[in-house]
């Protein structure tokens, strides 16, 4: 191969290749979502969006490529000081997208730095207002100041901030120890409220119980009580027949009462007897027995020859049963009587009371009795 062949071969290489250089430089294809700033000379000359472009080759020159999607940054940890000097630390994240390419190429150097660093001022500045309690329930109140000043200020940059977000407030150890005490402190107290609670209804609930237990017994024993008098009055009654058929005499009666009289002394605690002042009569009785054997004889011949007796006995058709009274009914007479007393003593209290008032009709003459006439005067007529 001629030098001649060898120097047109290396032309030709060159051609292509600058060819395709040209080629590169000319045609630019954008993807989705990204924008490119695009200087010619030097000097700011469109903004490529989406799509296949012509630039001039070696005269247009791209500058920056722009993404425009939603960006998520989260900066470290920044100490920050509360109102009442505590130092906490907290971690931000922050949610922003590019609206104007340009802006973001000319106006700021480094976008994510300086909105990492008026995230930290704007922080400091909020939270030094503010202290470690409202510091820890506060976050959408420090996310709202937060987002508002941050937006204003990167607006100009062609930035747009979407949201704040304080993801860690980390106080120091000792607070957080402090602050694990107070919280176990308050959910003892809660316990203790709800325990005193737990016993105060279940008081309540017994005295209740207790109330109704009281009231059914004192319903039982009153129904008790109605029901052990009308068997003790049947018993008396049943006896005072029995004892008016027997047609009994006072000699038998004295001598009774003698065989009684014993009985009342029995017992140790008894210091003291006292002689009842029926005795005499009952002596007297029986000493009339003792000494009228002839009296006492000629008297029951007389009986024996059908002579009546002083107590005339009952037939036996004659004897009173008693009928018993149904407990609840007696019950219910007994409280009618004691409401309609009650009643009565209100009224008579009323009545005394009242001023004016005309004194009662049973105050001057006898109960269930007219008027009393007055007495006459001297002519006969009413004094």
């Amino acid at each position: 191969m001629t030098p001649g062949t060898i120097a047109a071969l290396v032309v030709l290489l060159l051609v292509v290749l600058f060819a395709i250089v040209v080629v590169v430089r000319t045609i630019r294809i954008v993807p989705q979502a990204t924008a490119v700033i695009i200087e010619r000379l030097g000097r700011y000359a469109r903004t490529l969006d989406a799509g296949l472009h012509i630039l001039i080759p070696f005269i247009d020159k791209p500058r920056a490529v722009v993404d425009l999607r939603e960006q998520v940054v989260s900066f470290p940890p920044q100490p920050v000081i509360t109102s009442d000097n505590l130092v906490v630390s907290i971690d931000t994240v922050i949610y922003y997208q590019p609206t104007d390419p340009k802006a973001a190429t000319y106006e700021i150097a480094n976008y994510i730095q300086g909105i990492e660093q008026l995230t930290v001022t704007t922080l400091r500045n909020v939270i030094g207002s503010l202290d470690l309690e409202q510091t820890l329930t506060s976050r959408d109140q420090i996310n709202g100041q937060l987002r508002g000043v941050l937006d204003e200020a990167t607006g100009k940059w062609g930035i747009r901030v979407n949201r704040v977000e304080l993801k860690a407030i980390d106080p120091p150890h000792s607070v957080q120890d402090s602050m694990e005490k107070q919280m176990r402190a308050e959910r003892d107290r809660r316990a203790t409220i709800l325990t005193a609670e737990g016993v105060k209804q279940s008081q309540i609930l017994t005295a209740e119980g207790e109330k109704q237990s009281n009231i059914l017994r004192a319903e039982g024993t009153a129904q008790a009580a109605i029901l052990n008098a009308q068997g003790e009055a049947r018993a008396i009654q049943q006896v005072f027949d029995a004892i008016h058929r027997g047609n009994p005499d006072t000699k038998l009666l004295a001598y009774q009462y003698l065989q009684m009289l014993p009985r009342i002394a029995q017992g140790d605690a008894n210091k003291l007897w006292i002689v009842p002042s029926e005795l005499g009569d009952a002596l007297k009785g029986l000493g009339g027995v003792l000494g009228g054997l002839q009296g006492t004889n000629g008297t029951a011949e007389h009986a024996q020859n059908g002579a009546p007796s002083a107590v005339p006995p009952l037939p036996d058709d004659d004897l009173f049963m008693p009928t018993l009274q149904d407990p609840n009914e007696a019950l219910a007479e007994a409280r009618r009587d004691a409401a309609g007393a009650s009643a009565e003593a209100e009224d008579a209290a009323t009545t005394s009371v009242r001023p004016g008032a005309m004194p009662s009709r049973s105050a001057g003459h006898p109960r269930g009795l007219g008027p009393v006439d007055p007495e006459p005067g001297p002519s006969g007529s009413p004094a």
